[in-house]
Parts: structure tokens; C-alpha cells; sequence
């Protein structure tokens, strides 16, 4: 059962939001959530799954000899099939408690909409980190999941052994390496659906009217490569905080793991699709790589080894010519991975 003030908007809410000018609500629970802004996105190839052939084999030659035929080879492959999962929030406002604010019945419905918007946000980016379907079969298989073991080769241990630990993410974006993945015949990104006003039941079966709006977005993670992405994980959040880890190291290690190491817009000659690399981590690491960057460690020079980009109008650091994005969905409290 629904409870007032806790599903529903009361007018004690309305007047928290602004009092009788329904002013601007200052969006303080609003988090760093970058990783759509690089995304590529395709559209599955099975309605709600996507089927990735990788090849896992290449096909034999031989060297060749006059009158001699040529020996027949083959490549191997396997497929691979990722799902896709849908988050939705649905805004309900009692039509009677926007009549008493007629002049603000639009701005107070927008309000409460940007509310639902934002928390569809964090829970995809989270899941975009940690979603694991064999905990969940509702979402998608995320990218924790899949570097979730030291013997990965593309997975550093960070050296941390206890519970407050965190990751750095080398992800490349692009067909042929990691994609955000939509079902057919369903655009990417929020959709938005205005029910208009609704007739609903309360907690003991009396009817009565809302203004209602349905929220819905559909998405998975699709590895087709995973080679290109890398983690960096076990890093200790305390000792990051001390100042005795060497970012800069640990980045170099995992820099060095990835196939056809490149920049954001660096293309490989003769790839069909080349990817770009982005470099993801919360506030805490960026913080330390920023100072550890700025001084060097042994503090004899002030030589500055993160540079600003432009990307899409927006500056952004980077390390390598890879642009550096801050996510608030890293946590500092994921478990060793071993």
C-alpha cells in the first residue's frame, strides 16, 4: 500500500518545495553521472538480447610453393549474448493538490518529473558499474562483474586487502570493443509518457485522481572485446587518502594492458572501428591523481602531467590524451576482488 508522504506527494511537500512561489529547488542530491555522455549506443540484434560473435581462433595458412595446392583453414568462433533491463518511476500528484497552485501545477509536476529523472540516472550508472544478473535477473550483466578476478589479464590489483577499496576504469567505447545496448524498435535514453489524469485506488479502495507520468528507460552493456577495457581495483581508499599509492603506476600498468592502447579520437590504420578510451574513477582518486600529477611524488619538480581537453564543448582532464571522467557511482567501499 502506498503511503501518503512517503509514495505521494502531501501539501507539506509543496510548501518544502517553495512555499507559495514554488521556487527553485536546489538539486542537491544531483550526482556525476558521465558515462552515457561517452557511450556508444546500438540496437540489440535479438528484441531484447544481443548477439556478439567473437572470434576465438584465427584460420591457418602455409607457405606456398610452385605446383603445390593450399591448405584449407578456418576460423573459430563463439557468441556471446547480453540482456538488456528497464528501470521506470512513475510521478503520481493528486489533481485536487494541484488545483490549490493552478499557476504552478505545470512547474510543480516538471519538479517532481527531474526528481525521477535523476534517480533513473544514478541507478543505470550504477548498474552500468556493478548490475550482476545472476543476483538479479531484472537487470543487466554490468562491467564489475565481468573483471572480477585477478586472473583477468586485463584486471590490477590496486594491493588493498580490506573492505574500503575502489577502481579505476579504462573503458573504450565503440562497435567493435563496448556499447550501451537498446532493444528493438525502442529509442535510447528516458522516455517520457504523459498518462494525464488517472483514476487510482487508495490504501482502502477509494477512488481517486492523479496527474501521472511514466518514466522508462531500457538498457544493457554489451563487451564485445574485452581486451580494450581494463580495471584497476583493490585500490585502498585510506591509504589513497594517506598519500602512499602511486596512481600514476598503477594507471601505467593498466594502460599497457589494453589492446591498441589510443586516445579519445586516435584511430588505428587500417580498424573499422577504432573505439576511444576513456579513463573513469570517483572524486576521491581523481583528487589524488590530480595531486600526485601537479608535484610529482618526490616533489623535486612542478612539471604537470595531467593536460585539459575539449571534448563536446565540455573541458575535461586527461592522462595519455584520455579524457578523465569523475563518476560518483564508483564506490570507495567495494570488496577485494581476488
Amino acid at each position: 500500500m502506498a503511503i501518503l508522504g512517503t509514495s505521494y506527494w502531501n501539501l507539506i511537500d509543496v510548501l518544502k518545495a517553495g512555499g507559495d512561489g514554488i521556487g527553485d529547488v536546489v538539486e542537491a542530491l544531483t550526482q556525476l553521472t558521465p558515462f552515457m555522455k561517452d557511450a556508444n549506443v546500438i540496437t540489440c540484434n535479438k528484441g531484447t538480447k544481443h548477439v556478439s560473435s567473437i572470434r576465438t581462433g584465427l584460420p591457418q595458412v602455409s607457405w606456398g610453393a610452385l605446383y603445390q595446392g593450399i591448405a584449407q583453414g578456418k576460423g573459430d568462433y563463439t557468441q556471446v549474448e547480453d540482456t538488456t533491463g528497464f528501470v521506470e518511476g512513475l510521478s503520481a500528484v493528486d489533481t485536487r493538490l494541484l488545483a490549490l497552485k493552478p499557476a504552478q501545477a505545470a512547474k510543480l509536476r516538471l519538479m517532481e518529473g527531474q526528481g525521477f529523472l535523476e534517480s533513473m540516472a544514478q541507478t543505470m550508472e550504477s548498474a552500468i558499474w556493478y548490475s550482476n544478473v545472476q543476483l538479479n535477473g531484472k537487470q543487466f550483466h554490468g562491467l564489475a562483474p565481468r573483471y572480477s578476478a585477478l586472473a583477468n589479464g586485463n584486471v590490477i590489483n590496486g594491493g588493498g586487502t580490506g573492505s574500503d577499496n575502489a577502481s579505476i576504469w579504462f573503458v573504450t567505447h565503440g562497435d567493435m570493443q563496448t556499447s550501451v545496448i537498446t532493444p528493438e524498435n525502442i529509442a535510447a535514453g528516458v522516455q517520457r509518457d504523459d498518462k494525464g489524469e488517472q483514476r487510482v485506488m487508495d490504501g482502502a479502495g477509494n477512488p481517486y485522481y492523479v496527474k501521472e507520468e511514466l518514466f522508462t528507460q531500457h538498457a544493457g552493456i554489451a563487451v564485445k572485446d574485452w581486451r580494450y577495457n581494463a580495471r584497476i581495483c583493490n585500490i585502498d581508499v585510506s591509504d589513497v587518502i594517506a598519500g602512499t599509492v602511486n596512481i600514476n603506476a598503477l594507471l601505467r600498468k593498466a594502460y599497457y594492458r589494453l589492446q591498441g592502447r589510443r586516445s579519445y579520437q586516435m584511430e588505428k590504420p587500417g580498424q573499422v572501428s577504432p573505439g576511444r578510451t576513456v579513463i573513469y574513477m570517483n572524486k576521491t582518486l581523481a583528487e589524488a591523481l590530480d595531486a600526485e600529477g601537479t608535484n610529482g611524488r618526490s616533489g623535486a619538480d612542478n612539471f604537470i602531467r595531467l593536460s585539459p581537453r575539449e571534448i563536446q564543448g565540455e573541458e575535461v582532464q586527461s592522462w595519455r590524451g584520455m579524457p578523465i571522467r569523475e563518476t560518483d557511482a564508483l564506490l570507495n567501499t567495494e570488496t577485494r576482488v581476488s
